[in-house]
């Protein structure tokens, strides 16, 4: 479990918090580049507690900035798409992508002072079909080298949804494996699977053992079941800093994929997925699971600041839990993966009190994430030194999950250095 003062350094993400600004040492996955049209609408965007606006000027360069004019803090929300950038529809003032005002238009020439006034925007790049955000101070790093952001827009799916919980409450679902055997799949049995489907081990010894260890980028889980004789079944992932995850959802080295759990605020959390189109089929609750559910299932888009991505499924509507079908055809009676996971970690409430924990062996990976994440708000704070992994060059590189048989009694730091080298 975690004390109160952990839990709100943990989870606390705003301006001045020592969590947020941690945060904002790093570049974030903001919004898909086809959400901005050139000389488009402006569209409201929640990160790490700041209301902001991202928009595309006519010539298809991205802004992100505070939505407040710095004339007289009317929204720009509701500014002019013009060329030269956004004019505010109050006074005429306009601003650039990278915020500076390039025009005062109530304002006789003589006495305008545009040069000094700077709307407060952020860096901005696009990769991989994505709109990056750095709100830190001083000049960004480069963009982290995660293998599933590598590659062009037309090569991956992003897969997008909003959760109403805490960041990171949300992201310790990913780093569960265990639950998968029971959330996902409680009912399934190995019969559903093919012979050469490694899947069916966890269907048959549902309690993994576990090895995890401390790295440069966060921590690294394998979760390990017997197999066939003389092997083991083994089912490996990753946290990587500040809020990035791996999961063994597919074979390793063949399904390329990643995830973050980006904090809107303390108590929303935009999950943005990155998969690499290989032809993998993605089912990690196994063929009786039917499809997983849940990015496309959402309520119609509208222009409020949580407006974006949200599920159709909620508090409000039980997640459409059916009981009936809870008691013979599923073990959680809620259709869908997504909404599954969905259920579990807003079911804690909006941040969870962590102190109610007891943990079990089962959650040791959840333990060291929340250690090392722990130490490095603690030193940030206290030092002011640059976060782990926020300048990344080669850290990230080449980071794999994913499930896989390897011969028996082999090490985690073994087998994953085994299955890198084999799928290079």
């Amino acid at each position: 479990m975690a004390t109160a003062r952990e839990n709100e350094l943990l989870t606390r993400v705003g301006p001045g918090t020592p969590m947020g600004e941690l945060m904002r040492r790093y570049w974030i996955p903001t919004a898909k580049s086809s959400e901005l049209v050139a000389g488009g609408t402006p569209v409201r965007i929640m990160l790490l507690g700041e209301q902001l606006i991202a928009f595309r000027d006519v010539e298809g360069k991205v802004g992100v900035m505070d939505h407040r004019c710095p004339h007289r803090c009317v929204s720009l929300f509701f500014g002019r798409n013009e060329p030269g950038g956004l004019r505010c529809a109050y006074h005429g003032w306009q601003f650039d992508v990278s915020g500076q005002c390039t025009d005062m238009a109530n304002v006789p020439p003589h006495q305008d002072f545009k040069h000094r006034i700077k709307a407060k925007a952020y860096k901005v790049l696009e990769r991989c079909g994505m709109i990056w955000t750095y709100m830190g101070p001083g000049e960004p790093p480069d963009l982290p080298p995660i293998e599933a952001t590598l590659v062009s827009a037309d090569q991956v799916n992003h897969n997008m949804i909003q959760r109403h919980c805490n960041w990171l409450q949300a992201l310790e679902g990913d780093i569960d494996t265990s639950h998968v055997d029971f959330l996902h799949g409680g009912l399934r049995t190995a019969q559903v699977y093919q012979n050469d489907d490694p899947r069916r081990f966890g269907a048959m010894h549902r309690a993994p053992e576990y090895e995890v260890q401390e790295t440069a980028w966060g921590a690294m889980y394998g979760a390990y079941r017997p197999a066939e004789e003389g092997e083991t079944y083994w089912r490996i992932g990753q946290f990587m800093f500040p809020f990035w995850t791996i999961t063994p959802s597919g074979p390793f080295g063949k399904h390329i994929y990643a995830r973050a759990w980006v904090p809107m605020d303390d108590t929303h959390t935009m999950i943005t997925g990155f998969v690499k189109k290989s032809g993998v089929v993605n089912s990690p609750g196994g063929p009786s699971m039917g499809l997983v559910l849940g990015f496309d299932d959402r309520l119609p888009d509208d222009a409020s600041w949580f407006g974006r991505y949200r599920p159709r499924t909620n508090p409000d509507n039980d997640y459409f839990i059916d009981r009936d079908m809870q008691r013979d055809k599923s073990y959680s009676g809620i259709q869908g993966i997504t909404q599954q996971d969905q259920m579990a970690t807003e079911s804690m409430g909006p941040i969870t009190d962590r102190s109610f924990e007891h943990l079990a062996p089962s959650d040791r990976m959840i333990m060291v994430a929340r250690r090392r994440l722990l130490a490095a708000v603690t030193h940030f704070n206290e030092t002011g030194e640059a976060p782990p992994a926020s300048n990344p060059n080669d850290v990230y590189a080449g980071v794999r999950g994913g499930f896989f048989i390897a011969p028996k009694g082999k090490q985690l730091s073994e087998v994953y250095a085994q299955q890198i080298e084999s799928t290079k």
